[in-house]
């Protein structure tokens, strides 16, 4: 599989995500600096987490406007896998590849834990590791993860199967007390109209590895490889 891992500056995931591509494919995935105006033939690009220029102004506006998103905007075009996590879905959704916005935590703080997700879908290059009903556990850790889409968007995205995971309780409710920080009918992750692009808060890299804590993470990264061949 030939990954990417996209680097802004400010980006603090994009070594974890490599080193999770890296176990799962063997091979060694191409970082490439947010200056890059174009990019080489990839099978996969990963927007990493982090505090992408500081999450000045907004959390993922500058990045958005860098160079590379440019580039990949046209292969997500032409049907290239796209992976934000974190602050990588927040750049997918300000560069228009995304429905929606990530807005304040409702609790007003930074909130950094394990958390459990319901897997809406498990027909799409990112779910196929994963059953549709699944409860699956991965860590957070973000301020504005809050997910917010007005009410024609949210319809549209709930009516074409576009909702990937939602926050719930360990036995799988999708309720508020399992909502850690106010997403609209506790939303996790959302796939593209084509089901190429996926943005999620949660972070499947630092829960792919049994010294990590657990592997829960890595089905995602295992489907991404399968799906290349």
């Amino acid at each position: 599989m030939k990954a990417a891992v996209i680097v802004f500056p400010g980006s603090n995931c994009d070594r974890d995500v490599a080193l999770a591509l890296r176990q799962v494919s063997g091979r060694e995935p191409l970082m490439i600096w947010h200056r890059e105006a174009s990019l080489p033939p990839l099978d996969l690009i990963v927007v990493p987490g982090g505090f992408s220029y500081g999450d000045y102004l907004r959390c993922g506006a500058i990045a958005a406007h860098s160079p590379v998103m440019r580039a990949v905007k046209e292969r997500a075009a032409e049907g290239v896998p796209v992976l934000g996590i974190c602050n990588g879905f927040q750049v997918l959704t300000e560069a228009g590849l995304l429905p929606g916005a990530l807005l304040r935590n409702a609790g007003l703080r930074f909130v950094c834990k394990d958390i459990f997700l319901h897997v809406e879908t498990g027909d799409t290059p990112f779910t196929r590791g994963y059953r549709a009903g699944q409860v699956i556990r991965l860590p957070i850790a973000h301020n504005e993860g809050n997910y917010f889409a007005d009410a024609e968007t949210l319809a549209r995205l709930e009516g074409e199967g576009r909702v990937a995971f939602r926050y719930c309780s360990a036995e799988g409710a999708v309720d508020e007390a399992s909502n850690p920080n106010g997403s609209l009918a506790g939303i996790a992750g959302i796939i593209d109209a084509r089901g190429r692009v996926l943005g999620m808060m949660p972070h499947p890299e630092r829960l792919a590895d049994p010294q990590l804590g657990g592997t829960d993470g890595r089905p995602m990264f295992e489907a991404l490889l399968a799906s290349v061949h």
